[in-house]
């Protein structure tokens, strides 16, 4: 009997890597990344590595790696330690990556949060990781001064940019005077190089432990999987990326726009600033391309020089990408990278297999495919657990087509969270002399290696014998034209643990459809299907809650407490 895992299935890798392959043909020397960014300097110093689209700022990689060698003096004279964390509270900006860099060259894991996830959030995640430094905007340290009591671990303390003195020098200034090369710390594949917090879609947001060998594998596994390097450009939605695409020898473009805010990107700006630099490459949450494609179809607009597009963050549509295509030149790739804070990426799928074989599939509720599994990355399906598994039994593993949990192995896959021995209980699988990874997703493989996603394993509606998942039932809905997107919730029925699934639905904004015909649209689309006929609530909400990072994760949890006060009185 086969097990559905992806083990044996080495000949659906695109391009027929295996992991042994991938290992012995290293070609990126150094494990620190701030030492690749050090080789890019020699080779292509006089290329431009990074462009502010805000300012039309550009810096060569030479003046990249030397800004990077600069603000690694300044900081490391004022106190800062290799192993000794620091958080940074910068706007995207070339100083933001400058000063990363700068850290990894010293040695120092970097702290990353993301600033939207609210007020509360952001304290506690501060507080959980215990920086020794603190580099921010002078708002950031007004933040710190009004909220003194999480901050209590920093001792050193910088401003970047002007602030009358009053948070200190700005390390930008002091910058731009010439210093030394400063050489990479020589970083063990095994030590912390950053801590980058989850989008907290369903919980409290953890701090994932990103070790130098883990950046080290990404940056391969981009670079040789995605053909990224040197002739391209880049411009990256979320800031950290421009990391990847400068020590791969690419040109990096950071985008005028607000990275927590991505459904709100003003159009013209940012295809203005593709055309400008001639990008071929962007990376970016499908909210991103659903403004982008909408205003070049309205404009008849075609995106010359861009040849490659990546997809990611919440599951992509096939008509988002058939819109896109139209608007790109006709051999550009379509990539849906699937992955998670903890473990990017796993599996990959480009937009004409999509459009062509499996989105047909998806909407009749068969989930979302994701892709096969990229070079070095297993994967495997369990039966559904909500409880911590600490013995994996492979005999346990389901067939293709079977629906369970998602588990995830290989050198991309982080080891733990920080300061979360309870989460690392839950999510991580010991495998003799390995471990997996529960990527908290529920979906299947199939009989060509494909994986399939289906939800959330948290956003799963247990009702009596039959179990609901979320993107499979979302999408018997979603082909309505006054239908935007939907949500599956689950809310109690009695006191006695019993839960009942209700249909929540997003209309179109410029539908001109009445919300009860809307409603009685919906329910004659899910008698029609068995995996909603058993459906018997629905609602509609004007405007989903959803992710700070993506703009497209529905926050379930918060429409579920919504639809229980909706219905009260009603069950």
């Amino acid at each position: 009997m086969e097990f559905a895992t992806t083990k044996q299935m080495k000949s659906f890798h695109p391009k027929g890597y295996s992991f042994k392959s991938l290992l012995e043909r290293d070609k990126y020397d150094a494990i620190n990344i701030a030492g690749t960014l050090a080789e890019r300097a020699v080779d292509q110093g006089n290329d431009i590595g990074l462009v502010e689209a805000a300012t039309g700022k550009s810096l060569t990689f030479e003046q990249l790696n030397r800004r990077a060698d600069s603000f690694a003096h300044i900081l490391s004279r004022k106190g800062i330690k290799a192993g000794e964390r620091v958080m940074l509270m910068v706007r995207p900006s070339a100083d933001f990556i400058c000063i990363t860099f700068a850290l990894f060259k010293i040695g120092s894991p970097v702290i990353l949060i993301d600033p939207g996830m609210g007020y509360r959030n952001l304290l506690r995640c501060i507080e959980g990781v215990r920086p020794k430094g603190f580099i921010g905007i002078p708002k950031a340290h007004l933040f710190r001064l009004l909220f003194r009591k999480p901050f209590h671990s920093v001792e050193h303390r910088f401003c970047c940019g002007p602030s009358f003195g009053l948070f200190g020098p700005d390390i930008c200034k002091q910058a731009n005077q010439d210093f030394a090369p400063f050489p990479a710390y020589d970083a063990q594949s095994d030590e912390l190089a950053a801590i980058i917090f989850t989008t907290g879609s369903t919980g409290p947001p953890k701090g994932v432990r990103y070790e130098h060998g883990i950046f080290h594998a990404q940056l391969r596994l981009i670079g040789d999987y995605y053909g990224i390097g040197p002739g391209q450009t880049d411009q990256p939605a979320f800031p950290l990326f421009a990391l990847f695409s400068t020590a791969l020898g690419a040109k990096a473009v950071i985008p005028d726009m607000d990275p927590t805010r991505p459904a709100k990107v003003d159009p013209q700006v940012f295809i203005a600033s593709l055309q400008k630099n001639r990008v071929t490459y962007s990376f970016g949450s499908p909210a991103i391309w659903k403004v982008i494609a909408g205003y070049c179809e309205a404009r008849g607009l075609k995106l010359e020089t861009l040849n490659k597009v990546l997809m990611a963050g919440a599951p992509v549509s096939g008509e988002l990408i058939s819109r896109m295509q139209k608007i790109l030149p006709a051999d550009a790739e379509i990539h849906t990278p699937y992955g998670a804070t903890e473990s990017l990426p796993i599996v990959s799928l480009e937009g004409r297999e999509i459009v062509n074989e499996t989105w047909p599939r998806t909407m009749e509720g068969k989930g979302t495919c994701v892709g096969r599994p990229l070079p070095g990355i297993e994967i495997a399906i369990l039966p559904i657990s909500d409880q911590a598994i600490v013995h994996l039994d492979h005999k346990t593993f389901l067939l293709p087509g079977e629906i369970g949990e998602i588990i995830v192995r290989g050198d991309v896959v982080t080891r733990s969270y920080e300061n979360n021995p309870e989460e690392n209980r839950l999510a991580k699988i010991p495998d003799n002399n390995s471990f997996w990874h529960r990527m908290g997703d529920v979906g299947y493989l199939d009989k060509e290696g494909r994986l399939w996603f289906c939800g959330r394993r948290a956003h799963r509606v247990v009702a009596g014998e039959k179990t609901f998942y979320s993107i499979p039932c979302e999408a018997i809905f979603n082909v309505h034209p006054d239908i935007y997107r939907t949500a599956l919730v689950g809310i109690a029925a009695s006191e006695g643990g019993q839960f009942l699934p209700v249909i929540i639905i997003e209309p179109e904004k410029d539908t001109s459809i009445s919300a009860q015909q809307l409603l009685a649209d919906a329910r004659n689309l899910g008698k029609k299907s068995l995996l909603t006929r058993e459906i018997h609530y629905y609602l509609i909400h004007p405007d989903f809650p959803v992710d700070i990072r993506h703009n497209a994760k529905i926050f379930r949890e918060k429409l579920s407490v919504w639809a229980a006060a909706e219905l009260e009185g009603a069950l």
